[in-house]
């Protein structure tokens, strides 16, 4: 009786555990159809502005839009390398990724779940 017992239970917690792992994957499955989960391509806080002002010039003049990070338009300011290599990176990424493109640049750069826009200035996510 035991034995059975005991079977019963360990068939009891294996079924249990399986209907835990179909709703974790399917409620995280549904959370990324709905858009709730993005990522942004940020210049890297370690990187030297000299390999950045490399790489936000490579991705200006490899499919980023760069218009945006002009002077007088949303996101000149902060007038730094760092700020506008992130903006050029995350321009290139976005518009780029589901050709396979990475956020890399060398190393000079990082993803982040955190939106780095800020005033009128508006980082672009393409789910």
């Amino acid at each position: 009786m035991n034995m059975s017992s005991s079977n019963c239970n360990k068939s009891m917690s294996f079924g249990l555990i399986k209907i835990l792992v179909f709703l974790i994957f399917f409620s995280n499955i549904s959370l990324k159809s709905e858009g709730q989960f993005h990522d942004w391509c940020i210049a890297d806080e370690q990187t030297p502005d000299d390999e950045l002002l490399q790489a936000l010039s490579w991705a200006c003049g490899n499919g980023a839009d760069c218009s945006k990070i002009q002077e007088n338009q949303p996101c000149y300011l902060p007038n730094t390398v760092r700020d506008h290599a992130s903006y050029a990176f995350n321009s290139y990424y976005q518009n780029s990724k589901a050709k396979g493109a990475s956020c890399y640049f060398n190393s000079a750069a990082v993803l982040t779940a955190r939106d780095p826009s800020h005033d009128a200035c508006k980082f672009e996510v393409i789910p």
